[in-house]
């Protein structure tokens, strides 16, 4: 007895499709993604400086450094959406990488803050 054949869910659309930017990751060149890595760990970097050193110079303090970056990284995403419809370029994703660095390290802070 053979088994039915398997409807096409969006779940199963959303893990092939992680499966092909994984596999795609994995074929690109070595420049692409060390540049994706040095994205990464670089908003990592700007995210814990930026949080720190701007708020003494800002006034307001940290609460409206973080809100500007908040705002800014909200405007990266939105013309990253209506401008990138297909595979996004090398730029696209070393700024999505530097953005996800930068949300990270600002969340990791907020959290040793206790706030």
């Amino acid at each position: 007895m053979s088994r039915p054949p398997l409807q096409r869910t969006r779940y199963q659309g959303l893990t092939a499709s992680w499966c092909r930017r994984l596999l795609g990751q994995l074929r690109n060149s070595w420049r692409a993604g060390s540049l994706a890595l040095l994205a990464l760990l670089s908003g990592y970097f700007l995210g814990q400086n930026v949080t720190s050193l701007l708020r003494t110079g800002v006034p307001g303090g940290r609460p409206v450094v973080v809100f500007l970056l908040v705002l800014v990284l909200e405007v990266v995403v939105r013309l990253r959406t209506r401008l990138v419809r297909d595979e996004p370029s090398l730029g696209w994703v070393v700024a999505d990488n530097l953005r996800i660095g930068l949300v990270f390290a600002v969340v990791l802070e907020a959290f040793k803050l206790g706030t």
